[in-house]
């Protein structure tokens, strides 16, 4: 499954069926979280791969920090966001 072009829905079950499994509060974070920062489906997909990547499990506040920099960083691909936290250090390169 090519992630960047399917939506929100369509990863969180793309994630489940790999055996991540969220609970309905978590489901209703990201969400919450999508309509609080107005971020793009690719940039909240991002956030929460790279939350899952380096808490090793779903930290809603972390998350909620991503989409809140990549927000102000103006950062809208997967691409762009890889790119800003390995920058930052928070992922190797």
């Amino acid at each position: 499954m090519k992630e960047g072009n399917n939506s929100l829905d369509d990863y969180i079950i793309f994630l489940r069926e790999k055996g991540f499994k969220f609970e309905e509060d978590v489901i209703g974070f990201i969400y919450f979280g999508k309509q609080y920062t107005k971020a793009s489906d690719q940039s909240i997909k991002a956030a929460i791969e790279i939350t899952l990547k380096t808490q090793k499990h779903f930290d809603g506040s972390f998350y909620m920090s991503l989409l809140e920099t990549f927000k102000k960083q103006n950062i809208e691909t997967r691409k762009q966001a890889y790119s800003y936290v390995q920058e930052l250090g928070l992922l190797p390169a």
